[in-house]
């Protein structure tokens, strides 16, 4: 009889296999955690070079139109001016329908929290109008006697709005390259890399930059849809500051499955205040047929050739995003996972085909891998 040797024979294989997997796991934890920590050392320039992204999956079809009969240059110009325009042209809209109904919003604003006091101390909840006025009393107190605290902090953050302007002039500056001559970056980029991933960095970009543009264009198109049905049902209504709601509910719908609602619950506020429980109940109506519209209709047209992920995978990212960095983590954190998930399916489908990833095959290289997207160069992987 051999002895048995007091190592791995003894270890079942399943523990074996377990073992294997947790410390590769364990490195890639590792290496996700780092990533993320630089990030947040230098998130003003990741948070630029993203919307500098976004930016260029939005204009960059139309500045390829443009280009067909102007120079490229002045083709990226008038599309970023003319997008500019766009977006200040929709803010302006916004402050004149405030500044409008500016006089009757604080009106009806009045006249609703003294309705909703009288509906407080109504059947059923029959609260002491001496409670209302005591709670009254003691946050105008409290607000005086924190004042200079509040004006204080309102000053020292000003700093948070230069980084703020910092980082759009950052993102504009980006995707004006991104624009332009966004192919050739990523030709030169590739050309750094040893010849034996090229391909592969190739096939990942290809699949990278035609998710993340699919993603954006698509949420983009759910969230107007989202808007314009909240700005129509609210102003049907008669629930003043239709318009900014709307354009609330249009930046609320980056954030998958709780923007929406989030953005709502403000306007269910707004007509509590404004129109009464029963417009406000219609507003909460309105958040479950516009939640079911976006889940089961808008969603999978718009969106299932883009993303593919699983509603439970995409309400984790907006969590985790969320509690990495804030706002703009659950902003960011779909499109991240669905990239790095497409990325991990083009790379597992070219292996299933051949066996292997393939090396770079005689005379395609980089450019070889940009004339594979229909002309367009390498912006069919990333045009940033």
């Amino acid at each position: 009889m051999q002895p048995q040797s007091a190592g791995v024979s003894q270890v079942a294989p399943f523990l074996r296999t377990v073992a294997a997997y947790a410390w590769r796991l364990l490195v890639v934890g590792l290496l996700v955690y780092a990533v993320f920590a630089l990030l947040g050392r230098f998130h003003e320039i990741g948070v630029a070079l993203f919307l500098g992204l976004v930016v260029t999956a939005l204009l960059r079809p139309v500045a390829d139109v443009v280009a067909r009969g102007l120079p490229r240059p002045l083709a990226v110009a008038l599309t970023l001016l003319g997008g500019l325009a766009l977006f200040l042209g929709v803010l302006a809209l916004v402050g004149e329908a405030v500044a409008g109904e500016r006089t009757t919003l604080v009106r009806e604003f009045r006249n609703g929290v003294d309705r909703i006091q009288r509906w407080l101390e109504a059947p059923p909840f029959h609260v002491h109008p001496e409670a209302l006025t005591d709670l009254e009393a003691r946050t105008g107190q409290f607000l005086s006697s924190h004042r200079a605290a509040l004006v204080g902090e309102a000053v020292s953050g000003a700093h948070h709005v230069v980084a703020v302007l910092t980082t759009l002039a950052l993102a504009v500056f980006a995707s004006v390259f991104f624009i332009h001559s966004g192919d050739r970056q990523w030709v030169w980029f590739q050309e750094q890399l040893p010849g034996s991933v090229r391909e592969r960095v190739a096939v990942g970009g290809r699949a990278a930059w035609r998710t993340f543009t699919g993603y954006t264009h698509g949420i983009v198109l759910v969230a107007a849809v989202n808007a314009l049905l909240v700005g129509v049902a609210l102003w049907l209504l008669g629930v003043p500051l239709a318009v900014p709601l709307a354009l609330l509910e249009f930046a609320a719908a980056f954030v998958p499955l709780i923007g929406s609602p989030i953005a709502l619950a403000v306007a269910a506020v707004v007509a509590l205040a404004s129109k009464g429980p029963l417009v406000a109940g219609l507003v909460v109506a309105l958040i479950v047929v516009i939640g079911q519209i976006e889940g089961h209709v808008l969603h999978p047209l718009v969106m299932s050739w883009a993303v593919r992920l699983h509603p439970l995978v995409v309400a984790i990212s907006v969590v985790a995003g969320s509690i990495a960095a804030g706002i703009v983590g659950a902003v960011v954190a779909v499109p991240l996972v669905s990239v790095v998930w497409s990325v991990y399916t083009a790379l597992r489908e070219v292996r299933s085909r051949t066996g292997e990833v393939p090396g770079p095959a005689e005379g395609s290289g980089a450019l070889g891998a940009s004339e594979d997207s229909g002309g367009s160069g390498a912006s069919g992987a990333t045009d940033g």
